[in-house]
């Protein structure tokens, strides 16, 4: 699916923006379900942690803001599982990962009306941290995103600099989600990526990325869908140790690799 062009400045600068991979009336099915399972499902909280908020927000802002979030929207959701499969992104995937790609998890991220989280300045890298970079992290849009309600910014090249620490603790010793520090990741510095429902952005594990908040009165509905080599090892956080769909490609059997296990609980 993608052209040689689309493969260097996908490695140079970290981010790719891929028009219209979704039809519309995919897109549609998608926006659908995705509200469905809003309601029926997913978790409104207060979102991400840490003394960034007070950076990003003012006070009565930041008591407001909240964030919709479920994991593994193809375990509830037919269309949500043809998405995650989808033949034209996962040609795109093979295109910038090789012949063998592995599903490793999807996760919406929908920012309410008028005070949706903003993120800070942060890599994917310390939520499910992997040996190497061949890992692609893909946002479908089931909205058209701008400045106004949050679309996603990156630092651009910034995957090159490779795994980075970032912040886990508030001042206090308590633990925080983690982020960069703020007074030198700036949200200002970063380069905007806006899309249009059925587009699809896509960015290294490594590539440092955030967002404003939305402003507007309707919900920016997006949902991250993660993909692997699958010889790029897990080495912690969300999902480790599950194996995923094998989208494209086969797995290679590494040595003393054993199968998977079929035990239910005990």
């Amino acid at each position: 699916m993608l052209n040689q062009g689309q493969v260097e400045f996908f490695w140079e600068h970290g981010y790719l923006h891929i028009p219209e991979v979704f039809t519309a009336d995919e897109t549609d099915e998608l926006s659908k379900e995705l509200d469905w399972l809003i309601e029926e499902w997913a978790n409104e909280t207060l979102g991400w942690s840490g003394p960034w908020r007070k950076e990003y927000m003012d006070e009565e802002t930041e008591k407001k803001s909240k964030l919709i979030a479920m994991h593994d929207l193809y375990f509830y959701s037919e269309a949500w599982m043809k998405a995650v499969t989808n033949p034209e992104l996962c040609n795109a995937m093979a295109s910038l990962l090789g012949s063998n790609v592995e599903l490793h998890h999807s996760t919406m991220h929908v920012k309410p009306t008028q005070t949706g989280q903003p993120f800070p300045m942060h890599q994917d890298w310390p939520f499910y941290k992997h040996k190497d970079g061949r890992y692609i992290d893909v946002l479908v849009h089931l909205d058209d995103t701008c400045h106004e309600n949050g679309e996603i910014r990156f630092l651009d090249s910034s995957h090159k600099v490779g795994a980075l620490e970032h912040i886990t603790q508030n001042p206090d010793g308590t633990g925080c989600t983690p982020h960069l520090p703020t007074d030198q990741y700036k949200l200002v510095d970063s380069v905007p990526v806006p899309a249009k429902r059925g587009d699809v952005v896509c960015f290294s594990i490594h590539t440092i990325h955030g967002s404003y908040l939305n402003q507007t009165d309707k919900r920016r509905r997006l949902v991250r869908i993660g993909y692997r080599d699958p010889e790029n090892e897990q080495t912690a956080g969300q999902s480790l140790s599950r194996p995923g769909l094998m989208v494209r490609g086969s797995r290679q059997r590494q040595p003393d690799q054993h199968l998977f296990s079929n035990a239910g609980p005990k």
